[in-house]
């Protein structure tokens, strides 16, 4: 496809432990990011999600298969030869104080992107420093604060000014209202939604909170254990859910109305995510899986639409749910007949 400007193809990232374990991080993931858009990535904690953003913005060397941005592969690219690129890939990090450098002045954090490409400097680099400052919401006259003289929203917003000096064109948001109070998440995510509209901004947007996805995203990959196990349009994915996984997570979300609480299916899975060193065999949910049979034991299921979805509704299950279907009664079935 011609709108495709990032292209993650068969995915591994692996981490050696002490032990001389191996954590499968990452475990074959493969998705396409289309320009313009949102593609929103959830999942529990520790399933992959920050992993593969680091893969994709090439922070982490990959164990196997490759990155592909704007048609070239970047994922063997030395840090020299991956330089230029940075401009049109940048991060916004979870931790708005931990990604800013305590001893360093606001002015120069905004900055360091012009100065490291050469762009500009003195006092012109001081106006493009300001100049984002006031576009993201900060006051231009603080240019010579430190980090610790800010809150967590405007150190966030600090974050997101260094992420948007260089014009990218993608812009990978990890998890970047979780350490924000609610109030100030909703600044947040609406300035990111203004920044989109107004320099055609492609984002990745990743968060545990579905209710903050689903705002923002025109697609949802749900991630379990290092695998994606379900893709698909926003509406789709809420409307049509086809992984049991996917209901359990919708089904843990908060609703205002007490009636409607109390009234629809709640989901309650059973036990611990297995561990990423000794993942299970066959599909990976199926130690906590309420639809689980034998064969989702010995084989893994392959992303790709199942009943009558279309193309771009992916589902890695050989027993997916159908609209209506209650998952709250279902029973796992691992006995051989």
């Amino acid at each position: 496809m011609t709108d495709v400007l990032l292209k993650v193809d068969d995915v591994r990232k692996e981490f050696p432990t002490h032990s001389k374990e191996v954590v499968q991080a990452v475990a074959g993931v493969s998705l396409e990011v289309h320009k313009g858009e949102t593609l929103g990535l959830v999942g529990e904690t520790g399933c992959g999600k920050s992993s593969l953003a680091r893969c994709m913005a090439h922070l982490y060397d990959v164990t196997s298969g490759s990155v592909w941005f704007e048609g070239q592969e970047i994922t063997k690219l030395s840090r020299k030869a991956m330089r230029p690129l940075r401009r049109d890939v940048q991060v916004i990090f979870q931790d708005p104080y931990g990604s800013l450098n305590p001893r360093r002045r606001v002015g120069s954090i905004i900055g360091d992107p012009f100065a490291i490409h050469g762009i500009a400097s003195g006092n012109e680099r001081k106006k493009k420093v300001q100049e984002l400052m006031e576009l993201v919401g900060l006051n231009p006259e603080h240019y010579n604060r430190f980090p610790a003289e800010f809150s967590g929203g405007q150190r966030q917003r600090i974050g997101v000014a260094r992420a948007l000096a260089l014009r990218p064109k993608l812009v990978i948001c990890d998890e970047p209202v979780s350490a924000l109070d609610v109030s100030i998440q909703a600044q947040i995510i609406n300035l990111l939604s203004d920044l989109q509209r107004e320099f055609d901004l492609t984002y990745v947007f990743i968060s545990h909170d579905l209710s903050v996805v689903r705002h923002v995203s025109d697609r949802i990959a749900v991630m379990y254990l290092g695998k994606i196990v379900e893709l698909a349009p926003t509406s789709e994915l809420f409307g049509q859910t086809r992984h049991p996984y996917t209901r359990a997570l919708l089904s843990a979300l908060p609703v205002a109305d007490p009636d409607t609480a109390d009234s629809r299916e709640q989901i309650i899975l059973g036990g611990d995510i297995p561990s990423a060193t000794n993942p299970p065999t066959g599909c990976r949910f199926h130690t906590r899986c309420p639809k689980a049979r034998l064969d989702c034991t010995a084989e893994e299921p392959v992303l790709e639409p199942v009943l009558t979805d279309k193309p771009d509704h992916r589902t890695a299950c050989f027993y997916p749910l159908t609209v209506g279907e209650d998952l709250s009664t279902a029973v796992p079935d691992l006995k051989a007949s």
